[in-house]
């Protein structure tokens, strides 16, 4: 098998990268094309030595990485304690990607750094971004217009509190700014896979009257009035319970060409705002008129059962998880949900990646930042 992962929890950085190397070097071998290391925040002081030290004895084509709140490895999720993760993996052609932004007097974004891609042919990137200093889903927006249709799983890297506080791994270097990322190429088959754990209630309607994050109408109807309408009927005490935990979420359908929507379909956005006065709702992204919407809310039952439902009969000999912070034994009542979930699906694959500060995922064939979501990267060898 071609992919090997290990975890470590000791909290010597010495003693972790050790453990971790010689444990990836024996399933592996030298040379992988590839390296993803994940940290939690206490290794991150160490993170050129770990860096080095990985580099020296497994000889990588590329590395990159990340330090980060919390850690993945097969089958677990080490939330804010001392764990380092290393997944390797012979891949095939790749590119590594480094890119910058600089914001503009006028309020945009200059971002540099895009590789000259010659003959070669992406099928998926791997990004981790720095949310202080890249503005990813400008980017985003960006790529799927010149590239669409390519895949960009990864997240907001979440190990530092404010600008220059995150540490990002590129290569040999240890960065605290911009984003990191790989383009893998045709050598490997890389599937997404994004869980945004959302249960949709009430139907289908037409966003009829709106302006940039503000609903005002839908289907000629005050947005405020339909949201209380469809709660109110046939929603139960329990549901109810959830969207006053959880909060209100408005799932907008990506592709308006879909017959019949399901789990995967809809960009979930949060509900920020309601004006009672003008029955308007305001959520956190721009919603077009002509969009289809439906409302929606999320619990531990609903996230689990979605993404039980979207790995349902796949098949992969590895993966990467970007999972949320807000998920974790923040959302369920249990340790370790995302990952061990992951292995009852697909079996022990190795398994690496980071609680995020914003997903990174398909939606519908495009590509968004996302909250309280769990995506994947699945692998296969060609």
């Amino acid at each position: 098998m071609p992919f090997a992962s290990a975890l470590s929890q000791h909290p010597v950085s010495a003693h972790a990268t050790g453990e971790v190397t010689g444990a990836v070097l024996e399933a592996l071998g030298e040379c992988p094309d590839l390296v993803v290391v994940t940290a939690t925040r206490a290794h991150a002081g160490a993170l050129e030595d770990i860096v080095h030290t990985v580099a020296t004895v497994l000889r990588p084509l590329v590395v990159i990485g990340c330090a980060a709140e919390s850690v993945v490895g097969t089958g677990h999720e080490i939330e804010e304690a001392p764990a380092l993760s290393l997944w390797a993996a012979r891949v095939g052609p790749l590119v590594p990607v480094r890119l910058h932004a600089v914001r503009l007097a006028d309020d945009s974004w200059h971002i540099s750094g895009w590789p000259e891609l010659g003959g070669f042919e992406p099928r998926a990137l791997l990004l981790m971004a720095d949310p202080f200093t890249f503005p990813a889903d400008e980017f985003l927006g960006w790529l799927d217009g010149v590239r669409p249709g390519l895949p960009v799983i990864g997240g907001n890297v979440s190990g530092g509190r404010g600008p220059g506080g995150n540490r990002l791994v590129a290569g040999d270097a240890v960065v605290a700014d911009g984003a990191v990322g790989v383009l893998l190429g045709p050598g490997v088959d890389v599937d997404a896979v994004v869980s945004q754990g959302g249960h949709a209630y009430g139907r289908p309607l037409t966003v009829t009257r709106a302006h940039r994050n503000v609903i005002y109408e839908v289907a000629g109807t005050p947005a405020m009035e339909c949201l209380v309408e469809q709660i109110t009927h046939g929603t139960r005490p329990a549901d109810i319970a959830a969207i006053e935990a959880n909060g209100l979420f408005v799932g907008r359908l990506v592709d308006e060409r879909v017959a019949d929507p399901g789990p995967g379909d809809y960009l979930m956005r949060t509900v920020v705002g309601v004006d009672r006065a003008i029955g308007a709702v305001a959520v956190d992204d721009q919603v077009p008129v002509g969009s289809t919407v439906r409302f929606h809310w999320r619990d531990a039952g609903t996230a689990d059962r979605e993404l039980s439902f979207l790995l349902s009969g796949r098949r992969a000999e590895a993966a990467l998880l970007f999972t949320c912070n807000g998920r974790g034994t923040r959302l369920f009542d249990r340790a370790h949900h995302d990952a061990a979930l992951l292995q009852r699906s697909l079996g022990p694959v190795p398994l690496s990646g980071f609680f995020a500060a914003g997903e990174i995922g398909p939606v519908g064939g495009a590509n968004f930042v996302h909250s309280f979501t769990a995506s994947l990267a699945l692998f296969r060898e060609r």
